[in-house]
């Protein structure tokens, strides 16, 4: 009998992961609490389940791809939750960027029904989802990771498995710190690039071909260009995930001065209500503090 894969969370992430496990042939039963996404998965194939409950009931495999801790709980351990759909043998898989220490916390409890868990956060934003190119940090056991391999290079290009249940959430909060400290340095050299007159599209070009060049500069180009910051990853997410960062580094005992400064110009970006724009979109803070027009 087919492998049943089960999605939970269709969001600008999840939808595109989802659909591409459908184009690859693989049975999804999904569930969002938005009805849309829901809706578009089912027309492509899928079935749908009204509950996590319901989805980990008809699921060999269960995904969840959801904004934050407090939801990745509520889902697995909730009312009408993963944990009361659990029996023994079922593999859950979050890839979802939250608290490492929460990851632990839901599979200890997973663990008592017989079932097995992997962190694994992605990074990419909706472009890597959308073309299956997602950087994917497990944490977890080999023999299970092994298991779940096939159903990652569906998703995604670079696959590791990190070491047990929590180090892929912590891989993914130190992936955070580089995109965003590297956004913001990116806002800083373009604001200032664009005050002393260069043309943008022939800085990018300069930039991109030496030691400044990034996946962040090369992905985020065409906003820079239209001056336009329509969300593949939301300034409160990334926000949400600066937070994750700091917490656990006051844990660990690890100053992070750089990380701070740039909280706090997320921080800014969500007072003035931008919280909704995509994470490049830290530079129209800058291009405010330097008197210059988007």
């Amino acid at each position: 009998m087919a492998q049943v894969i089960g999605f939970i969370g269709l969001g600008i992430m999840g939808r595109p992961m989802a659909h591409n496990l459908l184009k690859a042939g693989h049975a999804l039963v999904v569930h969002d609490r938005n009805r849309a996404p829901v809706d578009e998965l089912a027309r492509a194939g899928a079935k749908t389940a009204g509950t996590p409950r319901e989805v980990t009931a008809q699921s060999d495999l269960l995904i969840t791809m959801l904004p934050n801790s407090p939801d990745v709980e509520l889902v697995a351990l909730g009312p009408n939750g993963v944990i009361e759909g659990a029996r023994p043998g079922l593999v859950y898989a979050d890839m979802s960027t939250i608290s490492p220490i929460v990851s632990q916390k839901v599979g200890k409890a997973l663990a008592a029904k017989g079932v097995k868990m992997l962190d694994a956060p992605v990074s990419g934003g909706e472009k890597g989802a959308v073309d299956g190119a997602l950087s994917i940090m497990v944490g977890g056991e080999k023999s299970v990771f092994d298991s779940v391999l096939p159903i990652f290079q569906v998703m995604g290009k670079t696959i590791t498995l990190l070491g047990p249940l929590g180090f892929g959430g912590f891989t993914k909060l130190a992936n955070q710190i580089i995109v965003a400290a590297n956004l913001t340095a990116l806002a800083e050299a373009l604001t200032l690039a664009k005050k002393a007159g260069l043309d943008r599209e022939l800085l990018l070009t300069a930039l991109g071909g030496g030691l400044a060049g990034s996946k962040c500069l090369e992905q985020k180009r065409p906003n820079y260009l239209a001056g336009s910051y329509n969300p593949g990853f939301k300034i409160d997410l990334h926000y949400k995930d600066l937070g994750l960062i700091m917490e656990t580094a006051r844990e660990l005992g690890v100053p992070l001065p750089t990380t701070a400064v740039v909280q706090e110009l997320f921080s800014a970006l969500r007072v003035k209500g931008r919280g909704g724009l995509d994470h490049s979109g830290v530079i129209t803070l800058l291009e405010d503090l330097a008197g210059v027009s988007t």
